[in-house]
């Protein structure tokens, strides 16, 4: 029997080691809380939970007992881990970006005759393979793909959307707000543009999906190397985004402006978080903060904006419990207190993608979309979208149907296509919609 050996047991493990158990594979999750661990592996007989710190554990001993080892750890470990597999031949994949540490280890993992597959969850992950197999499809029928928008969100499910922020989380709260933080970069007619993360949240727009209503979507990361690994040489227009709910990104340019995203620690003892948020706008009396922030902030003290912060608990007489924190930690702290999914509530995960085609005897535009719901009771769509395809090629290299070596993420068709496969018998699939243009 197989075994796969699991680092972490987060909110994306469960269907991950749920569908390797179930496909007669053992696994073996270690992670730093082993009550996390063992529940999710006590139904089994084939599962095992291991206790694992892994700043203070060696990966080892662990990973030299595995045939192919899954890491959801933080992005920062995963070289670590990727170099003990390279030197005992271990198969390994991860569901994140490739870093330049890790695209550094692509030829020491062929030499060892391994793969290091990575961005194999959702976004990144469904998103690329889906991409692909219409790329490669177009490019089959003569076409070529000139414009290619993508975009992704992962939200409450309509029916669960009961909060002024129009979000709740399905994954870890400090790395949605520490998405607010980055760069952004994408190909608009033949144009590079660049945005830093103080504009990140000015430089959104509205995006309808049919029977959903419209959705905010702005820049997510760097689109511009996906020309390459997307094989489009004639594109004229490459962007990744994230959709969101509307309002927003009037929001997090707010909390940008006031410096919330900081993260510096900061001695705090016996402030409230009123005066908390009086501090980061240079007022020490917060009576009428509100109006204060409004005109810090050049909106009306009426406005949505002012009534999330106040909804959120940022403006009242409650003591923050620390004595030093950072800002950018009270309001994850806070978000994570009052975002959270009830029982019988669901997520929803939302993934379009949009290509302009050109053929010789014709233009057409290609809409491919993913709507998935979470099960309430069960497993969320995150955990769904993120876990399965992971779990999918894992088992898909075990049995020796992806055969590539080296540094890889999902887009060449050995590798994309058997995975997509699975997923339509998982209930993961998307509708394509095609329109001809003149």
């Amino acid at each position: 029997m197989n075994n796969v050996l699991v680092f972490g047991a987060g909110l994306v493990a469960e269907p991950l080691v749920k569908y390797l158990l179930e496909n007669g594979i053992k696994v073996t999750v270690a992670s730093r809380t082993l009550k996390k661990a063992d529940r999710i592996v006590k139904s089994s007989n084939s599962g095992v939970a291991k206790e694992f710190n892994i700043i203070k554990d060696n990966p080892v001993p662990l990973i030299k007992n595995a045939d192919l080892i899954v890491s959801l750890l933080p992005y920062i470990y995963h070289t670590e881990v990727a170099e003990i597999c390279i030197e005992y031949k271990k198969d390994m994949v991860t569901t994140s970006y490739v870093s330049e540490r890790m695209q550094r280890l692509d030829q020491k993992a062929k030499e060892s005759g391994i793969i290091i597959l990575n961005e194999v969850g959702l976004d990144p992950g469904i998103d690329h393979m889906s991409a692909m197999e219409i790329i490669h499809r177009v490019k089959a029928d003569g076409g070529k793909v000139v414009g290619f928008h993508s975009y992704c969100g992962g939200l409450p499910a309509p029916d669960s959307n009961k909060n002024p922020w129009g979000y709740k989380f399905s994954w870890s709260p400090k790395g949605v707000v520490l998405a607010g933080k980055n760069n952004a970069r994408y190909l608009s007619d033949g144009k590079e543009m660049r945005v830093p993360n103080n504009e990140l949240f000015r430089h959104h727009w509205t995006l309808e999906i049919e029977e959903l209503g419209e959705f905010e979507a702005y820049p997510n990361r760097d689109s511009i190397p996906y020309i390459q690994k997307y094989g489009l040489e004639d594109i004229k227009i490459m962007y990744r985004g994230t959709l969101r709910n509307i309002g927003w990104c009037e929001t997090w340019y707010c909390i940008g402006k006031l410096g919330l995203l900081k993260e510096d620690e900061r001695d705090i003892t016996g402030m409230t978080y009123g005066e908390f948020m009086a501090s980061l706008i240079g007022i020490k009396e917060s009576i009428s903060l509100k109006n204060a922030l409004a005109d810090f902030l050049h909106i009306d003290e009426n406005s949505d904006v002012i009534y999330r912060f106040d909804w959120l608990g940022l403006l009242g007489d409650d003591i923050i419990p620390q004595k030093r924190i950072s800002p950018i930690d009270i309001l994850s702290n806070r978000l994570n207190a009052k975002l959270r999914y009830k029982e019988n509530e669901r997520d929803m995960i939302v993934l379009r993608n949009e290509f302009e085609v050109e053929y010789k005897s014709h233009k057409e535009k290609i809409l491919s979309t993913l709507v998935d719901y979470g099960i309430p009771g069960g497993f969320s769509s995150m955990s769904r979208t993120v876990g399965l395809p992971a779990a999918i090629s894992s088992k898909l290299i075990l049995n020796g149907r992806i055969d590539v070596k080296g540094v890889h993420i999902p887009v060449i068709e050995s590798i994309y296509k058997p995975v997509l496969d699975e997923l339509k018998k998982e209930g993961i699939r998307f509708e394509e919609k095609h329109t001809k243009k003149s």
